[in-house]
């Protein structure tokens, strides 16, 4: 049975909801799937699965500073244990997704990209192969005017049900292919 890792950091529940989906998902598409937080995954080896799935919110086109610290720290260890070198060829059998929750008040899924690329970016030197990046629409909890007036529109509520119901179904689809 292929092995699946959802590690997610979530500061309002919005990115905790998107990886409960996804997780379920993989186990309904076959896979042995674990979900944990960052601050739970320590002493995770990303190379003991076959996918590993990534998400984060997105703050000021970053990941939150816990999230990027984690994801320096295993970058550090994985090239002291020689998994990164010249070149980051891919290894088979060693995927990825990334996916990451965004309010956009101001301009959108462009804000959200780059803390999506930014995650996938320690992966492909890992030597994972990066499936895919999902951005995921969600309110911006503590603040009405910024989950009613940004580009985005009225995104309160959001992820709704609907939307974690689809996102599901997409992981159990991408377990399958895998």
């Amino acid at each position: 049975m292929k092995k699946a890792l959802v590690v997610f950091q979530s500061i309002s529940g919005n990115t905790a909801k998107v990886a409960g989906s996804i997780h379920a998902g993989l186990t309904e598409g076959g896979f042995e799937s674990t979900l944990k937080t960052v601050s739970d995954s320590a002493e995770e080896d990303f190379y003991d699965y076959d996918l590993v799935c990534f998400g984060a919110p997105s703050y000021n086109w970053h990941v939150p500073r816990q999230t990027g610290e984690f994801l320096k720290t295993k970058f550090s260890r994985y090239s002291k244990s020689g998994h990164v070198i010249p070149n980051s060829p891919k290894i088979p059998g060693k995927n990825c997704l990334v996916f990451c929750t965004y309010s956009g008040p101001h301009t959108g899924i462009r804000e959200a990209v780059p803390a999506g690329k930014y995650i996938g970016q320690f992966f492909e030197h890992f030597g994972f192969t990066v499936v895919d990046e999902w951005y995921i629409l969600s309110e911006f909890t503590g603040s009405e005017e910024l989950s009613t007036k940004g580009r985005m529109g009225d995104v309160r509520g959001l992820p709704s049900e609907q939307d974690l119901s689809r996102l599901r179904e997409r992981a159990r689809n991408l377990a399958l292919r895998l």
